[in-house]
């Protein structure tokens, strides 16, 4: 009888003296598992660098996805090593697994051979497939003036091939003539 007090006494001890679990604190954790400060990564082919993708901030995340919180800027060169083309946006997402980048924010790309300027809220970059597009507004100014605001489109990075969805409105500039008197 006694042997049986005493092991009553004793588990009541032990199991008085646990914890208790916050079962939040159990949860799986969705947050980044790395996080890389300027970050500087490049793309080639044949030993040629054909993209270079900066960034301040990087977190990677348990998939391979990764995000870019304070802006994104990425470079495309030709064969000779020269920048092309830039993408840059306030905040950028990338889908590791589609190879998918969706810039936020102001987006702007720049053919820095043409001129033509692109300005969107929300881009996205098929690295794959070479091709940048939106569905949302975007609005195209050409070196020579030309604007044109549509809604929604698709080209190569370098934006030299460009659909547009629905175009809205737009101005070209029409070149002034001689208003001269003939003699």
């Amino acid at each position: 009888m006694r042997r049986g007090i005493l092991l009553l006494l004793i588990s009541m001890l032990v199991f008085s003296c646990r914890e208790s679990v916050d079962l939040r604190q159990l949860q799986n954790y969705e947050g980044p598992v790395r996080v890389t400060t300027g970050m500087e990564v490049y793309r080639s082919d044949s030993a040629r660098v054909k993209v270079k993708v900066n960034a301040e901030q990087q977190l990677v995340f348990d998939n391979g996805d990764s995000e870019f919180p304070k802006g994104i800027l990425i470079h495309f060169f030709n064969d000779k090593g020269k920048v092309t083309s830039t993408i840059q946006a306030d905040k950028g997402f990338q889908n590791q697994r589609d190879k998918i980048y969706r810039g936020e924010g102001d987006v702007r790309v720049h053919n820095l051979e043409n001129g033509t300027k692109l300005n969107s809220e929300e881009l996205f970059w098929d690295e794959r497939n070479g091709k940048i597009y939106t569905e949302k507004f975007v609005t195209v100014t050409k070196e020579d003036g030309t604007v044109i605001p549509a809604k929604g489109m698709e080209s190569d990075e370098s934006l030299t091939d460009i659909t547009f969805f629905e175009v809205t409105d737009g101005s070209i500039p029409i070149p002034e003539e001689n208003t001269g008197t003939r003699p």
